[in-house]
């Protein structure tokens, strides 16, 4: 079996699933491990797992979210191509850089890199769906780094729906206020990590959010307001709590 076919059955397979959020979708998936050498045990470990629309929203606005959801997870600055033109062209890339930089340098530590990009709608609330980009990368040294991104769609068009777009005019005093309440059992009231904290005073909206049944929750990455063995912190605040405070 080829490498290509081994890439599009896990598409195909995935093909018309009903996501959480209610709309049908595919994934594109893809693992590999290439040694640096043969004989080594130096790699690139690389993963890639992308889900998107592909029934359940009009035609236009499931493009849109494509287009979104593979700038994002792939960090583009162009206009990308087909879900799997633009995975193949990430991970071309990705090797091209391993091995031009690694290549023929004396086995040992530091000399594996990993790369792993999973993306999957995660939720939904009204006329809106979120959808994370979870991201881990090791080049070397002494941890790797994780993120998670989150992307809140508009069901009917398909536009990415910044957060000032989705909460009224004003709300970043009176939400940041709740955010601060909600974060110290977000971090289950671990008084190590608390008082590690940079600025908790300061700790508000930073639009990196995502909207669910329960509420919303804001996204923290690493070294954002504490130091990196906190790792990605979450808040969620209630909609019970936030209702004054979104769009209608």
């Amino acid at each position: 079996m080829t490498d290509d076919m081994k890439r599009l059955l896990p598409l195909a397979a995935a093909a018309l699933l009903v996501a959480g959020c209610g709309l049908k979708t595919a994934t594109y998936s893809d693992d590999q491990v290439m040694p640096l050498a043969e004989g080594q045990t130096d790699s690139l470990a690389l993963s890639v797992s992308v889900e998107y629309p592909v029934k359940g929203a009009p035609e236009e606005a499931m493009d849109r979210m494509t287009t979104g959801i593979l700038s994002a997870a792939f960090d583009l600055e162009e206009e990308p191509g087909t879900v799997e033109e633009t995975a193949l062209r990430y991970e071309e890339n990705l090797k091209d850089e391993y091995f031009n930089e690694l290549e023929g340098a004396v086995p040992g530590e530091g000399r594996s890199w990993e790369d792993r990009v999973n993306g999957y709608f995660s939720g939904k609330y009204k006329g809106f769906y979120s959808y994370m980009i979870e991201y881990f990368g090791f080049r070397g040294g002494a941890h790797g780094i994780s993120t998670m991104t989150p992307i809140v769609f508009d069901a009917k068009t398909g536009n990415v729906v910044p957060e000032e777009s989705f909460f009224a005019e004003g709300y970043l005093a009176p939400v940041g206020g709740l955010i601060r309440k909600h974060l110290p059992a977000a971090l289950d009231n671990n008084e190590e990590m608390l008082s590690d904290l940079f600025e908790p005073d300061l700790v508000g909206p930073n639009g990196n959010y995502e909207v669910t049944r329960e509420g919303t929750t804001w996204y923290y990455q690493p070294y954002d307001i504490a130091p990196y063995y906190v790792g990605v912190i979450s808040v969620t605040v209630p909609w019970s709590e936030l209702a004054p405070y979104v769009r209608k």
